[in-house]
């Protein structure tokens, strides 16, 4: 200040020094120059606004805590640092609902005002911090920067994942949610295999969509081959040993990235985004849409019904080969990711069909003996026309995951024999009526699961002030005596009478103790 007053004597103070004054202060331009005045006209005080500016408040540890504590809501946390100050104090003050501890509120002398405690926090916490105190680790990572990976070229890396679609589809008369499983070339965001499952998925969609993308068939063009890098989260499924067995055949370095670490591979939660967005919003039976007001709970006879499994799985893979071959991502300069796929000159690496059908099924590890009966694999036998003339051929077999209705047969250096299906399998009405048995059973659990439910809950009177819980559902002395006494009539066992009749005695030819024999004839008398 006393360097600004020496140049205001001087005639060479300018805006410039006082913008630098306040910006190196943290005050206004306007502020010091109203310091600058106050010095002017009392000589003796000129000091006082620079050390009072220097003495500003500021968030502490224990101010955080109380911002985490109240979930980033800081006019809650100023109201309780006054009501803390005004109890040291000796003032009456009203106590704040649902606060923390007292012991954990500091004193502070003077308490700020609720303007300036706002400035403090607002200029103290990053806009993450404040994110994250209010809405989770989640809401604050939205708010990180992170760093672009170079620019590889295609099948350097590929992503993969899984993503619920949010609809509901008809998959054998039963509404599910499915799954899509796919891989996506990280260079040229081009999708080189999908798999679609009615239902949770596991290692074998991993397998089946690695499959599609490994071959360079089907919807995805000609792209896909042998991947250099595959990069996933840390699902189940990926880790299974016939997951990283198939990769390890394939020459594939895989990465397993950290849970909860959606950023680091953007590029397949992209895509998952945009399938939402783009695919998953438009198709019936979609569930975060919103409903009009008054809707009916029964649907009417024009609403769309949701999607067969089949129909759904065409969808995606239209939608596949829609984003190939006409979408232009931001990234591409303009170009389909199978333009830009089909303009990378890296020489591509493929397997034959022929050697990729072992690759994606599960070795059972055992050398098997072929018998009349076929082959026995979990206690059932599988059969099939290739077997006839081969009893007793030493075979191995491989099978999908999940998939017991067939499996594939082998010798045991690995040349593949043929295909074996499930004998006496059961017939399509054999398997509608167990079906049929089992929805029944379990709308019958269902059902004495309610009734036991609402035998357990219970109601009670709403409170205006703090008086203890009070249950509702009385009964009169009369009700309850006459419905324990319906409970007790039910039990057969209370009114059993085991010794009502005598045991006749056993017969002469049986040898029986001679005390039995005598007890029964006592019985008798």
């Amino acid at each position: 200040m006393q360097r600004l007053l020496h140049l205001r004597a001087q005639g060479r103070l300018s805006r410039g020094h006082v913008r630098l004054a306040g910006e190196c202060l943290g005050v206004s331009e306007r502020t010091v120059w109203r310091w600058v005045a106050q010095a002017e006209a009392d000589p003796g005080t000129e000091a006082v606004p620079g050390a009072r500016s220097v003495c500003r408040f500021e968030v502490t540890a224990e101010v955080r805590v109380l911002l985490a504590y109240w979930r980033g809501n800081a006019s809650a946390v100023h109201r309780q640092l006054v009501t803390r100050a005004k109890t040291a104090a000796g003032e009456p003050a009203t106590a704040v609902p649902a606060g923390a501890p007292m012991e954990a509120v500091p004193v502070l002398d003077p308490v700020p005002s609720l303007s300036t405690f706002l400035r403090a926090v607002r200029r103290d916490l990053t806009a993450g911090e404040r994110a994250g105190l209010a809405r989770g680790p989640e809401a604050a990572r939205a708010h990180d920067v992170f760093g672009r990976r170079p620019v590889q070229w295609r099948n350097h890396t590929w992503e993969a994942d899984h993503v619920q679609a949010p609809l509901v589809v008809d998959a054998d008369g039963e509404l599910v949610r499915p799954w899509v499983t796919w891989f996506i070339d990280v260079a040229t965001k081009t999708i080189t295999g999908t798999a679609v499952t009615p239902g949770h998925p596991s290692r074998a969609s991993i397998l089946a969509a690695l499959r599609a993308a490994v071959l360079r068939t089907g919807p995805y063009g000609p792209a896909g081959g042998i991947p250099e890098h595959v990069r996933v989260d840390r699902g189940r499924d990926f880790l299974s040993k016939t997951v990283l067995g198939a990769f390890g055949v394939l020459n594939s370095t895989f990465e397993d990235l950290p849970a909860y670490s959606p950023h680091l591979k953007g590029t397949v939660e992209n895509l998952n985004r945009c399938a939402d967005r783009m695919l998953f919003a438009v198709l019936p039976g979609y569930t975060p849409a919103p409903k009009p007001r008054g809707a009916k709970k029964k649907p009417a006879p024009d609403d769309s019904l949701p999607l067969t499994f089949a129909e759904f799985t065409a969808e995606v893979l239209d939608w596949a080969r829609w984003w190939n071959t006409e979408h232009r991502p931001a990234g591409l300069a303009g170009r389909t990711p199978l333009e830009a796929w089909q303009a990378d000159p890296t020489p591509l690496s493929d397997i034959p069909e022929a050697a990729l059908w072992g690759l994606m099924l599960e070795d059972d590890g055992r050398v098997r003996k072929l018998s009349s009966h076929g082959v026995r694999w979990r206690g059932r036998d599988y059969v099939g026309p290739w077997m006839a003339g081969q009893a007793g051929r030493r075979v191995r077999i491989r099978h999908m995951p999940h998939h017991d209705h067939e499996i594939e047969v082998c010798d045991p250096a690995g040349r593949h024999l043929g295909t074996a299906h499930l004998a006496d399998a059961a017939t399509p009405e054999q398997l509608d009526e167990l079906r049929r048995t089992r929805a029944v059973r379990a709308r019958r659990l269902r059902e004495e699961a309610q009734k036991a439910e609402a035998l357990r809950r219970q109601r009670f009177a709403p409170a205006t002030a703090p008086t203890p819980a009070q249950r509702l559902g009385a009964v009169t002395a009369a009700e309850a005596d006459a419905e324990l006494a319906t409970s007790a009539d039910s039990d057969m066992a209370a009114l059993a009478l085991p010794d009502l009749i005598p045991h006749a005695p056993p017969p002469d030819d049986w040898r029986t103790p001679a005390s039995l024999r005598h007890a029964a004839r006592e019985e008798q008398r």
